[in-house]
């Protein structure tokens, strides 16, 4: 039934084209034709008692559903510039000068910290948290049991969370 379908939407193209512009498709309206003849390829065969009506009002849900999609779409922008935006209108998301050097005071105390722990529980604290290796994998590059990578990783979470908690 679809090979049906096809041949009206070929014998009527001009006077869907001219449907689908006049319902504000406007450039677009040969995408809308060509969706269209996609969904009518795809269409399960069986009888329609009027092939060409139902051309027109397919063309006309996908205008629709193009309408809904862009305007989905234009909410969704907002919502995004307005969530990613400054709170205040000439407001720059880039760092005070202040909260730099903050910054960098807590990463001090942090770097401070864990040089405090010991060569091997920084270096598998780096290798979990920086480069990501698995703790087994440290284990096996290391030398060491799973059970040591632990406990370095939880003598060095312990520093790091009290660095942290105490203000310089």
């Amino acid at each position: 039934m679809s090979e049906g379908l096809q041949a009206i939407l070929l014998a009527n193209r001009a006077t869907l084209l001219r449907f689908v512009a006049a319902r504000g498709a406007g450039d677009d309206a040969e995408d809308v034709l060509q969706e269209l003849w996609i969904k009518v390829s795809a269409a399960p065969s069986g009888p329609i008692a009027n092939p060409l009506s139902y051309l027109f009002r397919a063309a006309e849900n996908l205008m629709r559903d193009r309408h809904r999609a862009s305007r989905q779409s234009i909410l969704r922008d907002t919502a995004w510039d307005e969530t990613n935006s400054p709170a205040l209108p000439g407001v720059s998301d880039t760092p005070t000068g202040e909260r730099v050097l903050i910054a960098r005071a807590e990463l001090a105390r942090i770097e401070a910290a864990l040089a405090a722990i010991g060569d091997r529980a920084r270096s598998v604290f780096r290798l979990h948290r920086i480069e990501g290796l698995a703790q087994r994998d440290i284990a096996t590059r290391m030398g060491v049991s799973l059970s040591t990578v632990e406990a370095d990783m939880r003598k060095a979470y312990r520093a790091v969370a009290q660095a942290r908690e105490k203000p310089e």
